[in-house]
């Protein structure tokens, strides 16, 4: 198949870059002809091909710019869009009104892309008639919270995802949760399940992890707790330092990494001095791909918690699976399907139950409603049984290995490629922002001199 493939692309820092950076040689490999579609503003490999489609077991690195005229040849089979919240997505809206294909959700609520892409513009009309037809339920007047400025949790809550799901040709998402969630609003629309691929098939091993330690500055028997991505306050920062605090009290030895880039709203560096927390705290931003599968073998426990929730699966959380780390995460009720101990009673949560018993957990839930407390006595438990977090790290490597692998990804896109290109292109009716007139702005122009009708075409 013949693909124009839209994603962030290293340098960019984004999981999403790595993993089509993984995907799309091995799709390549497997006799797809690619070109990587990207915002030539912040990839500096840009290289211009010729005039002609990317051949077999070929990819190429393309200016979104050139995907228009290519598109109208004929040159694609099917064009696939990464589609997220970080603002590394916004380059290519434009093209998914316009080009229907397969919509790879990475996160299932689009309100912080839709909102920032619109409103920074200072597009405010826009963004009250795009939110209003996405969410018919709301009153219009919700989304005068957004243009005076304040953003919050409630973006969680109007998900905007309504135009990418009529006018794809096919949606995917990585969570089970979050494929129930959006049939439920688009029943008329096929959506399918794509697992998210991501670790190293191949754990870093104990020579090299005992290096990495050294070199961070841990002593070979400290009990070692990590969180990493993006140090934000949806990874529940705060509430781990409070956590990590009180743990310290049993486990004097204890040591927190956090390996990500911070968030400056965070201020972490003032929040880990007001808890008298200098030294046992270590910050390590900027790391690159190796650094950062290091860092994850480093630690003892990884904490891999996000609320509130775009209903994502985590990347830094597979790999912690991949690498054998025993991890602690929200009980989400779109990941609801997973075993996992609830450390209230060291059980498995209910929902998750279905026959299985506590030895089948691959991780530890934590309930949001009962934040602190659960997430002390999980990093206690931890912290003190070696066992508990050997059973937990097998538990979830087999896991990952039956669901997660980057091959096991690259089957099911080829599936979903397939599904999505004998489907037809929807005859989707969206808000007139979404699908502009192409003449209206030369109209515009030329008004003042001769009607728009007068002019030569």
């Amino acid at each position: 198949m013949r693909l124009a493939w839209f994603t962030p692309w290293p340098p960019d820092p984004s999981g999403i870059a790595g993993r089509s950076a993984e995907l799309v040689p091995m799709l390549a490999a497997r006799g797809h002809a690619v070109d990587i579609v990207v915002d030539e503003t912040r990839v500096p490999d840009v290289c211009r091909a010729g005039d002609d489609p990317p051949a077999p077991r070929q990819m190429r690195v393309q200016s979104a710019h050139d995907f228009l005229w290519r598109h109208r040849r004929g040159q694609y089979d099917l064009t696939v869009y990464q589609v997220g919240n970080s603002r590394l997505h916004e380059y290519l809206w434009p093209y998914l009104w316009h080009v229907p294909g397969l919509v790879v959700l990475h996160d299932a609520r689009l309100h912080h892309a839709r909102g920032r892409a619109l409103l920074s513009r200072g597009r405010a009309a826009d963004y009250r008639a795009e939110l209003t037809w996405s969410e018919p339920g709301l009153a219009p007047s919700a989304a005068e919270l957004a243009i005076a400025g304040f953003d919050g949790r409630y973006f969680y809550q109007w998900p905007m995802t309504r135009a990418v799901v009529e006018s794809a040709r096919l949606v995917a998402v990585h969570a089970g949760g979050a494929l129930a969630a959006l049939q439920e609003r688009h029943p008329d629309r096929p959506i399918c399940h794509i697992r998210l691929g991501e670790g190293l098939a191949v754990p870093i091993g104990a020579a090299r992890r005992e290096a990495a330690r050294h070199r961070l500055g841990f002593a070979e028997d400290a009990v070692v707790f990590g969180a990493f991505g993006g140090l934000t306050a949806e990874r529940r920062i705060h509430p781990i330092l409070r956590a990590f605090r009180a743990l310290r009290a049993h486990v004097p030895g204890a040591r927190l990494l956090l390996a990500g880039h911070p968030d400056p709203a965070l201020d972490l560096t003032a929040a880990i001095g007001a808890l008298d927390l200098g030294g046992v705290v270590t910050l390590a931003p900027g790391l690159d791909d190796q650094a950062f599968d290091e860092a994850i073998a480093v630690v003892d426990v990884s904490l891999n918690l996000r609320w509130p929730s775009a209903l994502e699966t985590s990347g830094p959380w597979l790999r912690a699976l991949a690498a054998g780390r025993p991890t602690v995460i929200v009980d989400l009720p779109h990941q609801a399907e997973l075993p996992a101990l609830d450390p209230r009673t060291w059980q498995l949560h209910p929902p998750a139950a279905h026959g299985r018993r506590a030895a089948d957990a691959i991780a530890t839930a934590i309930d949001i409603m009962d934040e602190e407390h659960s997430l002390r006595r999980a990093m206690r438990r931890l912290a003190l049984d070696a066992d508990l977090r050997a059973a937990l790290g097998r538990s979830g490597r087999a896991y990952w290995e039956a669901a997660h692998t980057v091959g096991h990804m690259a089957d099911d896109y080829e599936a979903a490629m397939a599904r999505a290109a004998a489907l037809p292109s929807p005859a989707a009716v969206l808000p007139p922002h979404l699908r502009p007139d192409p003449m209206a702005h030369a109209g515009r122009l030329a008004a003042p001199f001769a009607p728009l009708s007068a002019l030569p075409r």
